[in-house]
């Protein structure tokens, strides 16, 4: 197994799922509820979010879905916002959201690219989230190419977005790696021809992601060592 180059989701990947956004979710639910209970408890119950937990539920849609489609969902709570104006609210708090690193990005992703490894991002987030939320991370500039779903590739589980990545690096999808928490992730690196590496700092359990990965580790700091074996 030669792979020559690593393409990583954001969310539940580079960052804990849970630590980053299940937070966030209950401040911008309550901003947009705006001190109605009942509207609150619609807008948790479309998104799957459990408000006495504080926590997302494995079937969220937020977990592997765009921000177009949490809009999407949301909009029918929010009379103020169309779905737009919504997507955007989301895209623009997102991006400020306290951030779980997985594992300490920046010597990681170096030791990465010290070894030859050509490594980008495609995130069903939207592109100036990610970009911010890297920059902010101080790795931005470890990364050879930022997608997201709204970058014009499309969105996972389509495979067109991790096989622009391809294009521009000039590594074929045999030799790159998809790496994900959800199965989202895995489908569309199967569907783009690439191995595919399972880990579980999102919400989906080994036995999610197992029947669509090649491996699945604890998070990506164990991928080091799986391809030096």
């Amino acid at each position: 197994m030669t792979i020559s180059a690593l393409l990583f989701d954001k969310d539940g990947t580079l960052f804990d799922f849970s630590r980053t956004w299940n937070g966030w979710s209950m401040s911008m639910l309550t901003d947009l509820a705006q001190g109605d209970t009942a509207r609150l408890a619609a807008m948790a119950e479309a998104v799957s979010y459990d408000l006495e937990a504080r926590a997302f539920r494995p079937d969220s849609l937020v977990i592997a879905g765009t921000n177009d489609e949490v809009a999407e969902v949301l909009s029918p709570h929010v009379p103020d916002m169309d779905v737009a104006e919504l997507a955007q609210y989301l895209i623009r708090t997102a991006a400020e959201a306290d951030l779980a690193q997985a594992v300490p990005l920046a010597p990681y992703l170096e030791a990465l690219r010290d070894a030859g490894m050509k490594l980008g991002v495609m995130t069903n987030d939207g592109e100036h989230s990610a970009r911010r939320h890297l920059t902010r991370s101080g790795v931005l500039d470890h990364f050879d190419m930022v997608i997201g779903a709204d970058s014009g590739f499309g969105a996972k589980p389509d495979p067109d977005p991790l096989l622009a990545f391809c294009t521009t690096v000039g590594v074929a999808p045999a030799q790159t790696a998809m790496v994900g928490d959800s199965r989202h992730d895995l489908i569309a690196g199967r569907a783009a021809g690439m191995h595919t590496v399972g880990v579980l700092t999102g919400m989906a359990t080994k036995e999610d992601l197992a029947p669509l990965a090649d491996v699945v580790l604890p998070d990506i700091g164990h991928i080091p060592a799986w391809l030096a074996r």
